[in-house]
């Protein structure tokens, strides 16, 4: 799924779509009016010089740029030209270029499903009666808390709020009442079409939007503030960087560049993303225009950590050992029509979750076991975290009723959803809290914490998660390192007390 929402038994409904124009800044004039139009990236050398000689041949060839990030070298571009990336790859100092979509400019249809449901008002009001000296209203539902020890973690800190997360995502809706205490307007951005824009609270969400982004930041930093809900880390802030499409809910490549460099340039200490780069489930560095985006965005990324942001991402949710030499992909590309391949594990990432530096995260379920969905693999998954689960498979303990995430949706609202997509932001969220416990650790100690504070999960063997009598799946490794949790399941109470 391009959302990385997962898939579970009776719950799926479709999701909403609605258009909306792109800033005039986000395209070069008349580039986006042409119908058969392109995006490529282009990578070079990072730098000025380099990049002013290849936008000379970019021009040459038949392309407009959008935007140059000379400080990755990446460039971001328009054209009508089929070949042009073939053209432009001649050219000296050009590293790597690709178009980064099957499918032209103009919109394109989804018909992507979530598993999702909103919040009760008879569950709400059941929830706020059960709620503690201390918690907020919705807290009792939220069995993910405990399930990583936050809500041990909140009787000792918050958060600092000189620790921003930014959530690449769908818009973030800041003037919703669990969000807006710990928004940060100043490193909020939309990317859409790779260039940022603030003018008009660009990163909030449109009416029709998938509402995927305000659950992520719900669960990272919902303010604890005696209503709603509680986030991993209440005291951080977080920020809104729009990188989906309003319409057709696609992270394409260009957009996740530009998402990841304005958290790099704007302070931001932690990234989510819970979603793959689309419209490649795997991008194939044998393929000369996948190798160009995994380039770009493995550029952006590292840019980030290099600034001293931690990478969290979600590890998908196809129920698929990642750790096979080969695996079928039979969703790819997603902006058009998929063409089924099998593609070389050792060749071919799941971007970005699977690029050198990123924390990627698997899934758990109320009972503490691999979610259904959760993709998995050795060497592959390097810890986990709350994501849900069907409430059938995995049922939480009352007062919780619900086997998914709860957390905030757009207009002041609540719902329930699970993924891998929801895993990523309590892992994100634990990771501020280490970065306010030591603020002046480098994202590599920061990810070094991370791990070491985690809980050892031993295999789940036999994984039989729907009690049919058949093994579901197969974990290898041992306690401390294994295919379903990595290293084991983020802890956010050694992340405020260590």
């Amino acid at each position: 799924m391009v959302s990385a929402v997962a898939f579970l038994p009776g719950t799926a409904s479709a999701r909403p779509a609605a258009i909306q124009d792109a800033p005039a800044s986000a395209a070069a004039p008349g580039a986006a009016q042409d119908a058969a139009s392109m995006s490529y990236v282009v990578n070079v050398r990072p730098g000025k010089g380099t990049s002013d000689r290849v936008e000379r041949a970019i021009g040459k060839a038949g392309g407009d740029v959008v935007i140059a990030y000379d400080r990755i070298g990446v460039i971001v571009v328009h054209a009508a030209d089929p070949d042009f990336a073939k053209k432009i790859r001649k050219v000296k100092g050009v590293d790597s270029a690709g178009a980064t979509r099957t499918a032209p400019l103009s919109a394109q249809a989804d018909d992507a499903l979530e598993s999702q449901r909103p919040l009760t008002a008879a569950e709400a009001k059941a929830a706020a009666g059960r709620a503690a000296a201390g918690q907020d209203e919705l807290e009792p539902l939220q069995w993910d808390l405990p399930a990583m020890k936050a809500d041990q973690a909140h009787k000792i800190s918050l958060g600092s709020r000189k620790v921003t997360v930014g959530v690449l995502d769908s818009g973030v809706d800041d003037t919703h009442p669990d969000i807006a205490p710990n928004f940060d307007r100043a490193a909020s951005a939309s990317c859409l079409g790779g260039v940022p824009v603030q003018k008009g609270d660009a990163w909030r969400p449109v009416a029709g939007e998938s509402d995927h982004g305000m659950h992520v930041a719900g669960t990272i930093a919902a303010a604890k503030n005696g209503t709603g809900i509680t986030g991993v880390a209440p005291g951080v802030k977080v920020a809104s960087l729009k990188v989906a499409e309003p319409a057709t809910g696609m992270y394409y490549t260009e957009a996740v560049v530009c998402g990841f460099v304005w958290a790099a340039d704007h302070g931001v200490d932690v990234t989510n993303s819970s979603y793959y780069t689309d419209p490649w489930l795997f991008n194939c560095t044998t393929d000369a225009d996948q190798k160009a985006l995994v380039d770009a965005v493995g550029r952006a990324s590292r840019y980030a950590e290099r600034k001293g942001a931690v990478n969290v991402a979600a590890a998908g949710n196809a129920r698929t050992d990642l750790a096979q030499d080969e695996i079928l992909d039979a969703s790819s590309p997603d902006d058009t029509t998929p063409v089924p391949r099998t593609i070389k594990t050792k060749d071919c990432l799941d971007l970005p979750s699977q690029l050198p530096g990123v924390v990627t995260v698997s899934a758990t379920g109320a009972k503490g076991v691999k979610a259904s969905y959760s993709n998995y693999g050795k060497g592959v998954v390097d810890i986990a975290a709350p994501g849900g689960d069907s409430t059938k498979y995995q049922t939480p303990n009352p007062p919780a009723v619900d086997g998914r995430i709860l957390s905030t949706l757009p207009g002041g609202t609540f719902g329930y959803k699970a993924g891998t997509s929801m895993a990523s932001p309590h892992a994100a969220g634990v990771a501020a809290l280490i970065k306010s416990a030591h603020p002046h650790a480098s994202a590599a100690r920061v990810k070094a914490l991370l791990y070491r504070q985690a809980d050892a999960m031993a295999c789940t063997d036999p994984y039989d998660i729907d009690g049919d009598g058949k093994v579901d799946a197969v974990c290898e490794g041992g306690r401390n390192d294994n295919g379903f949790y990595g290293v084991g399941m983020a802890d956010a109470l050694d992340a405020v007390r260590k």
